[in-house]
Formats: C-alpha cells, sequence, structure tokens
C-alpha cells in the first residue's frame, strides 16, 4: 500500500456514525425485531416457569399463550436474521479489546441459536405429547395447525428436557447480554448501548 493512502478509519467503515452513535447504530427494522422480541421473550419464560402451577382448568390456555409467543419469536428471529442478509449490523467498534468482541459474538449467536431452536422444541414436544396447536392450544387462539405426528411419549419426554435446559439457560444469556450493555454504557462509557437505541 502506498504511504499516501489513507487507512480506513472506523467512522468510515461503520454505518449510522453521528453524534449520539459514535460507534454507529443498527438500523430502524433491526431495531424494531430487538425491541419487539424483548417483551415477547420475557412474556414466554414467566409462562413457561409458571405454567406447572396453574389450575388444570386454565392451564390450556397458559399453553396457547406460551407456544403462540414462542412461535411469534421464532417467526421475529428468523425474519431478523434475513434482514441481516440485506441489511449488515454495523461492526464492532475497534476500540473493544478481542475478548470482548470473542464474548460479543458467542453470546450472540447463542441467543440467535436458542430464539430458533426453543420454540421449534416446545412445538414439537406438544405434538409429542399428543397436544397440537388446535382447538383449546389453537395459535393465538383461533388458528389450528394440523396434527404432524402421533403421541410418542419416549421422544416428547426426551424434547422436554431439552426445551427445559434451554429454558434455564436462556435467562443467563439475556443476563449476559444486558450485563455487557450496561458496563459498556456505565463503566466503559461507549457507544455499544446506544447502536440499539
Amino acid at each position: 500500500m502506498d504511504q499516501t493512502t489513507p487507512v480506513p478509519t472506523a467512522s468510515v467503515r461503520i454505518r449510522g456514525v453521528d453524534a449520539l452513535h459514535p460507534d454507529g447504530q443498527y438500523s430502524r427494522l433491526a431495531k424494531w425485531f430487538h425491541w419487539t422480541t424483548v417483551p415477547l421473550l420475557f412474556l414466554a419464560l414467566a409462562t413457561g416457569v409458571t405454567i406447572r402451577f396453574i389450575k388444570d382448568d386454565a392451564k390450556m390456555d397458559f399453553y396457547a399463550l406460551h407456544e403462540s409467543t414462542g412461535l411469534i419469536i421464532l417467526v421475529l428471529a428468523l425474519a431478523r436474521l434475513a434482514w441481516r442478509g440485506f441489511s449488515a449490523p454495523p461492526a464492532l467498534p475497534d476500540h473493544l479489546p478481542p475478548h470482548m468482541r470473542l464474548a460479543a459474538h458467542a453470546v450472540h449467536h447463542l441467543l440467535y441459536a436458542a430464539l430458533i431452536v426453543q420454540p421449534l422444541l416446545g412445538f414439537f414436544t406438544t405434538n409429542a405429547y399428543g397436544f397440537p396447536l388446535a382447538g383449546e392450544t389453537a395459535f393465538l387462539g383461533f388458528i389450528d395447525f394440523p396434527k404432524f405426528m402421533e403421541a410418542h411419549e419416549t421422544l416428547a419426554f426426551v424434547l422436554h428436557w431439552a426445551h427445559s435446559l434451554i429454558g434455564w439457560a436462556l435467562p443467563v444469556l439475556i443476563a449476559a447480554h444486558i450485563g455487557g450493555a450496561i458496563y459498556h454504557h456505565a463503566l466503559r462509557k461507549d457507544g455499544t448501548l446506544l447502536r440499539m437505541l
């Protein structure tokens, strides 16, 4: 490279840089996907944890709410990934050390995987138990999904445990994600959190 050739700086490489977003920012649609998923995820986790304590006469309504929320999260996660193909997120800023870059990538990839795998596991689990999304547990309360498998007790047990394990791992990943954002904003005082605002 010629000595006079300018080296690209972070402000040139990172999309969406302005006074409020020194490290760039996500697109409006990416922000919408993110902030729409947040309350749905907390609703899915809350209903998933409490469903076992609900009386039998109301339990099916909770299952319908839990499963419907999970499938909406799945659709949002897939749409969000598809959108990333058209609108790449801003690159991580140059001031982040390698271990923080690794942690950020790991948490983001694991969250994406969980948001896709977890609803699928839940959907397959209820079908394996013999409760497809139909009737009392219809999607959004009124959309019946066709039954695609017969009840299978052993498969349902395995799927249920896999769904439960990811369900307990999700709060840990969410805590790591939120903790990282707060750390960057409150202690490092960089623009990482602002990228999604």
